[in-house]
């Protein structure tokens, strides 16, 4: 699930909207460690475009 996640984040990182929506629904699938590593890759992969989306939806997921 974490490289399928990958996948569609990629694909649609052109779109602020559908980016926003797709990290959450991958957050409600992934659990624990997948998590953290999804993190790690959206940080460095989007970080500089998403850094308020990304912000923003990791935190509604570990409150």
């Amino acid at each position: 699930m974490f490289e399928y996640t990958k996948e569609v984040l990629t694909k649609v990182s052109f779109d602020k909207v559908l980016f926003r929506k797709e990290l959450s629904k991958a957050l409600k699938w992934l659990k624990g460690e997948e998590r953290k590593m999804l993190m790690m890759w959206v940080m460095a992969t989007f970080g500089h475009r998403y850094m308020d989306i990304i912000t923003e939806v990791f935190k509604k997921f570990t409150h």
